[in-house]
């Protein structure tokens, strides 16, 4: 703990321990409580030191099938062990080893009260329980004795906090129900006097050092402590208020941005809705200026396919290769004429009326179009005064 900002109620006033500092500072007083602002707003690490007296910690074997639910079974596995109705009481707990949970238990009205009193000090995002801020290891109990107060702990998720007089009790208790420690470690202001207060079955053991609990707290390891109070209900909560306050102008400038891109967008996409019906309109226009009856779907496809078929391709004759031989044989017949052609560009075929001296010429047109690698087929033929008009339907030769 020895970067950490640890605050903690001492004989019943909020204080704070500066990191390095062995004195604690007073928070009902408004210089130290800038201080504790400023140096939480600096990210150093905040912790609540719940006290040792309002907060049961203990550890708790689980089966495989009761992690699962720990969260909402926790109370009813433990409603026999507490004198108070489970409703009222707060239930933390965090994993040990892959059998064994810490558990932390206070009552709903002091999570509450200690809320309020750390409201002004944002930040503070771990509530550990006193006894386990004491450095431990295994085999090891610890021990500070303060004026009237002892803050104990006997394990990873084992301690208490209790008055002065019952310190032997309390460890003659503990000592009957688990093994005896290899070490017990305290820290205190009188040797003699501390010592003396140790069951004399663990005296032999007693390591003292001269301190308090900020003394303990510089040798703790920060991570050391198994569970957070701060869960379910009281888990910390995104400071979206004081974000809004930060951010808002930035905010108000984004959305006044956006807003006026949507009106620069939503203009560009009328003026180019209305390019796009001018430009369509002209399309239209000069395709109906090529073709004047038909329906327009796709003006540009349809140009081109018909630009295709009369230049022709490697697949069909196309109008230009239709007139280019019918066109030769026509010319080699003098006085034959052709009236009107209509061609069809998905049969890739033509019907054509000509005009020739008498029908024998039509025929010999006919026969020689033939001749030309095409098939002439006619269609019809009437006298047309002196001449005859003939309908012939000319493609290729299938």
């Amino acid at each position: 703990m020895q970067t950490s900002a640890v605050i903690r109620v001492v004989q019943g006033r909020l204080a704070w321990y500066p990191p390095g500092v062995e004195e604690p500072e007073w928070l009902d007083t408004e210089v130290a409580a800038e201080r504790l602002r400023a140096a939480l707003s600096r990210r150093t690490a905040g912790v609540f030191a719940a006290p040792g007296a309002d907060v049961r910690i203990m550890t708790l074997p689980v089966t495989a099938g009761e992690k699962k639910h720990i969260g909402k079974s926790l109370p009813f596995m433990l409603e026999e062990q507490v004198a108070d109705d489970i409703e009222s009481l707060h239930f933390a707990a965090a994993p040990l080893d892959a059998e064994t949970f810490a558990v932390a238990i206070a009552a709903g009205e002091k999570m509450a009260q200690w809320q309020e009193a750390l409201a002004a000090y944002p930040g503070v995002n771990r509530w550990l329980p006193e006894p386990l801020l004491l450095p431990w290891q295994a085999d090891e109990w610890c021990l500070v004795l303060e004026a009237d107060q002892a803050v104990v702990r006997t394990g990873a998720c084992e301690g208490f906090t209790v008055e002065l007089a019952m310190v032997p009790v309390m460890l003659e208790a503990v000592l009957a129900r688990s093994q005896r420690p290899r070490a017990v470690i305290v820290y205190g202001g009188d040797q003699q006097a501390d010592t003396a207060r140790v069951p004399e079955a663990l005296r032999e053991l007693v390591q003292w050092r001269r301190g308090g609990f900020r003394a303990a707290l510089m040798v703790a390891d920060d991570g050391a402590a198994p569970v957070n109070l701060l869960q379910g209900h009281y888990a910390p909560r995104l400071p979206l208020d004081r974000w809004w306050r930060q951010w808002r102008a930035v905010a108000a400038l984004f959305a006044a941005a956006f807003v006026l891109q949507l009106v620069a967008t939503y203009a560009d996409y009328r003026s180019l809705k209305q390019e796009n019906l001018a430009l369509r309109s002209a399309v239209e226009q000069s395709y109906r200026r090529a073709y004047p009856r038909g329906a327009v779907v796709d003006a540009e496809k349809q140009l081109r396919r018909q630009l295709d078929a009369m230049r022709g391709s490697a697949h069909t004759s196309g109008f230009v290769s239709l007139m280019d031989r019918v066109g030769a044989v026509i010319a080699e017949h003098q006085g034959t004429t052709i009236a009107s052609i209509n061609y069809n560009d998905k049969a890739e075929e033509m019907r054509m009326n000509i005009i020739a001296a008498d029908f024998e010429a039509v025929e010999q047109v006919r026969a020689q179009i033939n001749q030309a690698g095409l098939e002439a087929v006619m269609e019809s033929s009437s006298a047309q005064g002196d001449r005859v008009r003939a309908r012939l339907r000319v493609g290729e030769r299938s």
